[in-house]
């Protein structure tokens, strides 16, 4: 799989973890599958239609993105996530480009950070920041690149 590639597949994974409320339910783990598998799929589809891919790509990374999706979506639990969104939180928010936002979740050992590394005003006149993500998750480093643009509401939306 080419560097590209593999980066896009990633940031369809990671994105609706760090950027979707987190889910909560009795069941546990069936929960955090079911949100990650749909979450990548919805990301895997969407990012491969964004960057021009034809019908058969945006397929195949819907479906690629769900597999992973849920597979990674298992590993990471409720408090991953909520660590995971207070840091990317602080690194767009207040975070200069270039300083990096950790956290790390002792009960599962998974950590990461996020680091601006650009900020620019869009066309639409909203302030955007991309950014540079790792996750360790039993073991494995997953890395992905996204910018993020402020919403009306305040809130950060991602973009790419």
């Amino acid at each position: 799989m080419r560097g590209a590639t593999k980066k896009v597949l990633i940031l369809a994974v990671l994105m609706p973890f760090l950027f979707a409320a987190c889910a909560t339910s009795q069941e546990g783990t069936g929960t955090k599958t079911v949100v990650g598998g749909l979450g990548g799929a919805a990301a895997g589809g969407f990012l491969a239609y964004g960057l021009g891919g034809s019908t058969a790509a945006v397929i195949g990374s819907t479906i690629l993105g769900g597999l992973i999706g849920g597979a990674i979506g298992d590993r990471m639990d409720a408090a991953d996530r909520r660590q995971a969104q207070a840091a990317t939180h602080a690194a767009l928010e207040t975070a200069p480009s270039g300083a990096t936002s950790q956290w790390k979740n002792p009960d599962s050992g998974h950590y990461g950070s996020v680091t601006p590394v650009r900020t620019y005003q869009a066309e639409s006149g909203q302030y955007c920041r991309e950014y540079r993500q790792t996750v360790m998750i039993g073991g494995e480093q997953h890395e992905a690149y996204g910018t993020a643009c402020r919403q009306p509401d305040g809130t950060w939306k991602v973009v790419k």
